[in-house]
């Protein structure tokens, strides 16, 4: 089996190249110079079938991932379906299975089923399951072995945490919250149990030989990332990513696609300079970030402390940002969460794409601008990231027992609002953006 990556430095385009191109409004020939260079991925298993191809890459619009997945404490099959099609419903990209609980094969089978988007995993998760939960026991035989298991089933990319080195272990001793990557700490624990390299690293090769057989995407997961703000950009984080960047060469030389995950808890003012710094470490591999959140004292609101640093990082270069959920650090996510986080990411992926000056990313805001200077309510609810909501919030502020929507809301009335006594001053809102029409979706 050929990669796109191996067709791409080829010169040919394929269909999914053609698709992706179609979704960016961009040539064909442009996702395939991307794709050649490393600097796009196109997270396509050949076994996922009804899979609509997309794009990740910092030229082209920013993606959003929701995680989901049971636990060894709740949720099941049936419930992480239906949080796939309220992710995928609300503007998920991609779609994470972290499941860690009972029936990991059947969910996995069940999500990739579900899924038009591309799905990724964390297969140490279920190598762990294998071997009751204790990371000393785990094998790289077993690894490989559930690695190309997934593979078979259509995992489209895989979270591995092949950078945690040995010798980085003893780097986050003095760190206020160790290790929070879950794939870092196992592999963490199994290095400082066996004394030895972490086997990812050593044998990464097999995974290569996988991961090019099936087209999948490799995610190399940053296991020594930030879980606060006092452990952001330390040396533990960076020297994994020295490391990242080792693997990305390796990757790209057997034409097997990477893209490099980022930090998770990182201050506002260090955020630039962390993505600048991971595109020149990782040589322009995609940037794949979880948030970052900004600040640590927001449990139950950190899809917003979380949205702030992702787009900051989206416009600094971020090419997929991961959502987070208002129950981040608290519980597993129910199907409400998982609608805030995406629509909280939609908002900070859009946002950024504005501000990189993307064609067209701004016709829908400038649509919706002249929407609610005509006060033309249909039009503003169809605009909207949540319709429903949208028309929900704006009607509870009728009148008491009418329907009836005015050229103003509660919020000013009649007399007070400014839009309506502007329209007195003679503005033509069609004359400054005379380019974008209403009738364009």
């Amino acid at each position: 089996m050929k990669t796109q990556m191996h067709y791409a430095r080829q010169g040919r385009v394929t269909e999914e190249m053609i698709g992706v191109a179609k979704r960016e409004s961009v040539s064909p020939q442009f996702i395939r110079d991307e794709i050649a260079a490393g600097r796009l991925v196109i997270p396509a298993n050949i076994f996922h079938a009804g899979l609509e191809p997309l794009g990740i890459g910092i030229n082209v619009s920013c993606k959003i991932n929701a995680n989901i997945g049971n636990s060894a404490l709740g949720s099941n099959i049936a419930e992480e379906l239906e949080k796939v099609k309220v992710a995928v419903r609300y503007g998920a990209d991609t779609i994470m299975d972290l499941s860690t609980g009972p029936l990991l094969n059947e969910t996995r089978a069940a999500v990739i089923q579900a899924s038009t988007v591309p799905v990724g995993t964390v297969p140490i998760y279920q190598a762990l399951e294998r071997v009751g939960g204790k990371p000393e026991a785990l094998t790289p035989d077993l690894f490989w072995d559930v690695v190309e298991f997934q593979a078979k089933q259509g995992v489209d990319f895989m979270t591995v945490h092949a950078g945690v080195r040995l010798k980085h272990v003893e780097l986050v001793k003095s760190r206020l919250t160790g290790i929070v990557s879950r794939g870092g700490a196992i592999l963490a624990r199994w290095c400082q149990e066996h004394g030895k390299e972490n086997f990812l690293y050593t044998d990464y090769d097999r995974l290569l030989e996988i991961c090019r057989k099936y087209d999948v995407t490799i995610s190399l997961g940053d296991g020594m990332r930030p879980g606060c703000l006092a452990d952001a950009s330390d040396e533990a984080q960076f020297m994994e990513l020295d490391t990242l960047g080792e693997l990305t060469l390796q990757a790209w030389k057997q034409d097997v696609q990477v893209m490099v995950e980022g930090p998770g808890h990182v201050p506002m003012n260090q955020i630039p300079m962390n993505i600048e710094r991971q595109i020149k470490v990782c040589h322009g591999a995609p940037f794949y970030v979880l948030g970052p959140l900004v600040t640590d004292i927001a449990p139950g609101y950190d899809h917003i402390t979380s949205a702030i640093g992702a787009a900051i990082a989206a416009q600094a270069g971020a090419a997929m940002l991961c959502y987070v959920t208002p129950c981040e650090h608290l519980r597993l996510p129910n199907l409400e969460d998982v609608k805030k986080g995406v629509i909280a990411y939609k908002i900070a992926a859009h946002a950024a794409d504005i501000a990189r000056q993307r064609p067209g990313a701004r016709d829908r805001d400038d649509r919706m601008a002249r929407a609610r200077f005509a006060f033309d309510w249909e039009k503003q609810f169809e605009l909207s990231l949540d319709p429903e909501n949208a028309r929900k919030v704006h009607d509870e502020g009728l009148p008491k027992g009418t329907t009836h929507r005015e050229e103003y809301c509660s919020m000013c009335g009649e007399g007070f609002c400014a839009m309506r006594l502007s329209k007195g001053l003679g503005l033509d809102p069609f004359k400054k953006c005379p380019a974008v029409s209403d009738n364009e979706s």
